[in-house]
């Protein structure tokens, strides 16, 4: 038996007669034929129309009037919002049957299939689209243009930087088209050149337009140590430190900040218009114009201090508005030798205009006289001969400084210190922070000088030393110190008599220091008295003049010469 349609002989054996195997193969081919005319009319690569009828959490089963169903991930309908059953779309067939006898569709290719006509026209004709900034990926965002997605490089979002791309989102942009892959269905697009090409028609615009005194508006595009980059719309210029404000201005960033939108006026520029130099200050009044009506010759005024130097310091009173304080107009009583000692930089101080010279900006300003000057009434508080009490403040070489109130010293000198001892330092009898009294001598109102006295509280001994010292009359005196031609002998009052080397023995010595010390008690008897020269001379011999021999010779022999050492002779004080 000759092969049948679709069917062997050895087919047969299933059927009961050759008729009905025929009967059995004719239908088998019939439903064939409808099954091959069901493909007329899908090509692999086109789009297709097809209805959603079913939507599951994965999936979106679509059907095309196929022999079965197309399944779309429902990630590629992530924008459609109104995705349900009987939706019509346009769908991708990537191919009629798989292994498994499904059709593949795509929902994404689709969308790209139908716009990319008008994307590859726009690149070729590089002309701008708009498109929706939608969400952030590694190196930038995605835009979605025309339904699909285009890359948005990071580079190529703004002529700057941009310090925040979720600020973007869903942000409406207009975009150029600089690369296309359809294979790949990549498309890049760029905003960067967009605003490139309108930054440059808007510099044309600026540089025609552009003249001195205008008025502008800029952003801040840069800060250095020196000003601030202006971009004024496609064209910068400089905004020099000294013309942001007519006040003291260490840093640009004090005053303006990166992304502000600052008014700002046209100083000068070069023949290209490629330097422009602009001024922010320059939009308000100059501050000198009435300073001399707000700050008159001995008006009191405050400020803070803005900078310190070896000579004063820098006050300002107002924006742009500088007095000097010199060192010298700080205090009515300190001697400052740095205004540091006195003001910090960023204090508030209130002083006095001494001086005004609007014409040269300067203002002269005083501290002290901010407050009452100590020795105005000086003679009246305390004045000379009265008695008054002060803590010892300082010691110098020359005598001892007094507060004898507040921001008023007065000097003890030396020489007024004792009426009977040589003082050779104050800290031989006084020592800082002690509180004495003493007389006010002298008063120097112009040189700020006060003369105090401590010998003064009490009558000078000398002037009735021919009376309390007769010639002839005997003491006991102790040796002070010791002098090359005899020695000082501290008696009764405190007073200072002196012993020529001659009346000290009998013995033949050269100095007073091969038979005595500094502490020795010798008896002596007045020789001579001089109250106005200060003068009371003793002699040891003539005191034993009228004394047993024993006496004498038991004074000899307790100063019996000795040869003096090198440090006996240099301990030795001058006349």
């Amino acid at each position: 038996m000759a092969k049948l349609l679709y069917g062997t002989e050895e087919d047969l054996k299933d059927f009961g007669d050759e008729s009905e195997a025929k009967n059995h193969f004719q239908v088998k081919k019939e439903v064939l034929a409808q099954y091959e005319s069901s493909l007329t009319g899908y090509t692999e690569g086109s789009i297709v129309k097809g209805t959603v009828v079913r939507v599951t959490d994965t999936d979106v089963f679509v059907d095309i009037r196929f022999k079965s169903e197309g399944i779309i991930s429902k990630q590629e309908f992530k924008d459609d919002l109104d995705l349900a059953p009987g939706k019509v779309i346009d769908v991708y067939l990537e191919q009629v049957e798989n292994a498994d006898g499904q059709i593949i569709l795509s929902k994404q290719r689709a969308d790209f299939m139908r716009v990319w006509e008008r994307i590859r026209e726009a690149f070729e004709k590089e002309e701008i689209v708009t498109g929706t900034i939608t969400r952030r990926i590694k190196g930038g965002v995605v835009v979605d243009l025309f339904g699909i997605e285009a890359f948005l490089p990071g580079s190529q979002i703004d002529l700057r930087q941009v310090p925040d791309l979720d600020a973007l989102i869903n942000q409406k942009m207009d975009f150029k088209v600089i690369k296309v892959n359809k294979i790949r269905r990549n498309i890049v697009v760029s905003r960067r050149v967009v605003l490139e090409q309108e930054r440059s028609k808007m510099r044309d615009e600026i540089i025609d337009t552009l003249e001195k005194g205008q008025v502008r508006e800029g952003v801040v595009k840069n800060i250095t140590d020196f000003g601030a980059f202006i971009d004024l719309g496609g064209v910068d210029g400089l905004l020099h430190i000294t013309d942001m404000s007519w006040g003291r201005v260490n840093h640009p960033s004090e005053v303006v900040s990166l992304g502000d939108r600052v008014k700002v006026v046209v100083l000068d520029f070069n023949e290209k218009k490629e330097r422009i130099s602009l001024g922010m200050k320059q939009l308000t009044k100059h501050p000198w114009e009435d300073v001399a009506a707000k700050y008159p010759e001995g008006t009191k005024v405050k400020g803070k201090v803005v900078s310190i130097t070896d000579y004063g310091v820098f006050v300002e009173l107002d924006q742009g508005v500088e007095g000097l304080i010199h060192i010298s107009e700080m205090s009515w009583t300190q001697h400052v030798k740095h205004p540091s000692q006195l003001l910090n930089q960023g204090d508030e101080v209130e002083a006095v205009v001494l001086k005004l010279d609007a014409e040269n900006e300067k203002i002269s300003l005083g501290l002290k006289q901010a407050t009452p000057d100590p020795w105005q009434h000086i003679e009246d508080e305390i004045p000379v001969g009265s008695k008054v009490t002060g803590e010892i403040r300082n010691l110098a070489a020359f005598g001892a400084f007094i507060e004898i109130k507040e921001g008023v010293d007065g000097l003890i000198h030396v020489s007024d210190m004792s009426w009977t001892k040589k003082i050779n330092h104050p800290s031989e009898v006084l020592k800082k922070g002690d509180k004495v009294e003493c007389i006010v001598m002298a008063i120097d109102k112009e040189k700020r000088r006060i003369s105090l006295s401590m010998k003064h509280l009490e009558d000078d001994p000398w002037d009735n030393v021919a009376t309390n010292f007769p010639l002839g009359k005997e003491v006991q005196g102790k040796i002070a110190r010791l002098l090359e031609r005899g020695v000082i002998v501290e008696v009764e009052g405190g007073l200072e008599g002196f012993i020529p080397t001659s009346k000290l023995t009998s013995d033949n010595i050269r100095n007073p220091a091969e038979a005595f010390k500094p502490g020795d008690t010798v008896p002596a008897a007045v020789i001579e008295v001089d109250g106005p020269a200060r003068k009371l001379t003793l002699s040891v011999t003539d005191y034993f003049k009228n004394k047993e021999d024993a006496e004498w010779k038991s004074y000899l022999s307790a100063h019996k010469p000795q040869p003096a050492t090198l440090g006996d002779v240099m301990k030795l004080e001058g006349e």
